[in-house]
């Protein structure tokens, strides 16, 4: 049961009011939907379960710490942010020193689009631990979506340090390489990123993207085709390609790509302009 709470059970079957050892076992229920170190459970079950538990009164303060962030999990994972965040803080309040609660928060927040507040969150995470990679990779993700690469590219730089087979940081210093018009460097990154993680079709679609951005219409080509063979729908390597096609003078199957993109996406070509991609 995780935190073995038999004698939390034990105290609530003296209570006569709540109905013998049947309640017993909805109350073993109950905290292990909380735990739910298995995922069996769906957020709202975890979210009862804990509830039940925080409102029992029976609860030891390290384990109303486990029962508010077990609820912010769920609460995230169902989409309630502000629940979560909520769930998170009261975390805090009880364990000031919880690096994750720090981390998760943060997450939530810039779920949210509150940059700011996630880069605090990080900011209190990344003192507590210092080697907490994923926090130096997030920040810059934040740091990126305000548009401060440098700030972003730092923090992966950072994450990256910490441990050098971090896909994702590689991939996220990469496009902020791309966004900064540093292609050769984002192209050295994704490559990277590649060798470790052959099977990513994301970097492969990221690395099309910076070579159809130096003019290399072929590599571009080459890379759009091996993340749609990896993922056949991942919309922006088809409108890629299909962009880079159109480039390279293959109109038809230039435009057979767009079309396929926008089957998938129809607003696959307001995301790539986002991006600078946009346009021929």
């Amino acid at each position: 049961m995780g935190k073995l709470r038999f004698c939390l059970i034990a105290a609530l079957l003296t209570f006569p009011t709540m109905g013998g050892p049947a309640v017993a076992q909805t109350m073993q229920q109950q905290i292990a939907s909380c735990e739910n170190y298995s995922n069996a459970f769906a957020p709202d079950q975890q979210i009862a379960g804990c509830t039940v538990l925080i409102k029992s009164g029976h609860e030891t303060e390290r384990s109303l710490t486990f029962d508010y962030h077990s609820r912010g999990n769920a609460y995230r994972a169902k989409g309630d942010r502000d629940h979560a965040i909520a769930d998170y803080t009261e975390v805090l309040r009880l364990d000031p020193k919880s690096t994750l609660a720090y981390y998760q928060r943060g997450d939530t927040y810039a779920d949210k689009g509150d940059f700011d507040r996630a880069i605090a969150d990080y900011n209190e995470a990344i003192r507590l631990d210092r080697k907490y990679g994923e926090a130096y990779n997030n920040r810059g993700i934040a740091y990126k979506a305000k548009g401060d690469l440098d700030h972003a590219i730092a923090d992966y730089a950072e994450a990256i340090r910490l441990d050098p087979k971090y896909v994702e940081a590689y991939k996220n210093r990469g496009v902020a390489y791309a966004d900064k018009g540093d292609y050769d460097r984002a192209i050295a990154d994704y490559t990277e990123a590649i060798r470790l993680d052959p099977s990513n079709s994301d970097c492969y679609n990221e690395r099309g993207n910076a070579y159809r951005a130096k003019g290399d219409y072929d590599r571009a080509i080459a890379d759009y085709t091996e993340a749609i063979q990896l993922f056949p729908d991942l919309a922006a390597a088809l409108y890629g390609r299909g962009m880079a096609k159109l480039k390279s003078g293959n109109i038809s199957a230039g435009n057979a790509d767009i079309t396929a993109a926008k089957a998938i996406d129809p607003n696959i070509d307001r995301a790539y302009a986002g991006r600078g991609y946009g346009g021929t």
